[in-house]
């Protein structure tokens, strides 16, 4: 097997592709057409819209990627469409050392259709245990948050380099909790406590709602996941979890092996502020 590139190397050499394509997926948000929606997660509008910018912001990617590591291993949102993914050796996880990166190309691909600017790029590198690195990249705020395991969560403006970020901390947030999709149910439990955004009857095509990662930026005390796909709401529980947050499934187990996931995601997911809300979460999902 080919030596692979370490996380570092893998994230430096896709940094610049991934700074172009947060000025392209600008540039075109006005005048975006929506392509025909998937057919993977029906009655989810999240999980089905796709755009122009989605196909191509992949493509960049990819190009990057082959072009500095012919020999990686590479799974993209949108592989089935990509005239890019035969190339790769691989879309699985690999042994241990041998990385697979994945992409969400446009994470909140509705938002970002609806005219929103709470869109992001995530970008990941996994081992076969867990995660060595994720970048998200903000661009109609002009940053990018990015870890590495065990080293902590760093934002910084896109176009500087990853030494010149900070490591970033996390503001007070108010008394609310976020919920995925198919969570809702848990507001009826936690309401008198919290302030409930449910994404799945509270999001608006008109007034813009504020998606998961703003965990990151103190608008929630905790978020909850019907699953966290490693491409996106897996990706932003490795941040939070760098960040000092505390992350489990929903019966308090650690987060498991990537290995031992199916479909490249992980099981539904608690993201916490702090121990005292991750129990008063535990305590809701654990109620009749």
């Amino acid at each position: 097997m080919t030596q692979s590139p370490t996380p570092r190397q893998i994230i430096e050499a896709v940094l610049p592709s991934l700074e172009k394509a947060a000025g392209y997926s600008q540039s075109i948000q006005a005048n975006i057409a929506l392509q025909p929606d998937k057919d993977l997660y029906p009655g989810n509008f999240f999980a089905s819209a796709l755009t122009d910018a989605d196909l191509s912001i992949q493509t960049m990617i990819e190009v990057s990627l082959l072009g500095s590591f012919p020999d990686i291993r590479f799974y993209g949102e949108e592989y089935e469409g990509s005239y890019n993914t035969k190339y790769f050796r691989s879309l699985e996880l690999g042994p241990d050392g041998d990385y697979l990166v994945v992409l969400d190309p446009i994470d909140g691909t509705r938002y970002y259709a609806d005219g929103h600017d709470n869109y992001q790029i995530i970008l990941a590198v996994l081992n076969h245990d867990w995660f060595e690195a994720a970048i998200v990249v903000s661009p109609a705020h002009g940053v990018y948050t990015y870890a590495f395991r065990g080293q902590g969560t760093y934002r910084g403006k896109i176009g500087q380099s990853l030494d010149a970020c900070e490591k970033l901390v996390i503001p007070e947030a108010p008394n609310r909790i976020f919920l995925g999709w198919s969570m809702g149910e848990l507001g009826l439990k936690l309401g008198d406590r919290y302030d409930i955004l449910n994404i799945q009857t509270d999001y608006s095509t008109e007034v813009q709602v504020p998606n998961m990662l703003q965990i990151l930026d103190g608008a929630f005390q905790g978020v909850v996941l019907r699953r966290g796909k490693f491409i996106d709401g897996g990706a932003i529980a490795f941040l939070a979890q760098e960040a000092g947050l505390t992350i489990t499934t929903l019966d308090n187990k650690p987060m498991p092996p990537l290995h031992t996931c199916k479909d490249y995601a992980w099981p539904a997911l608690i993201m916490a502020r702090s121990e005292h809300v991750h129990q008063d979460m535990l305590r809701a999902i654990a109620a009749p």
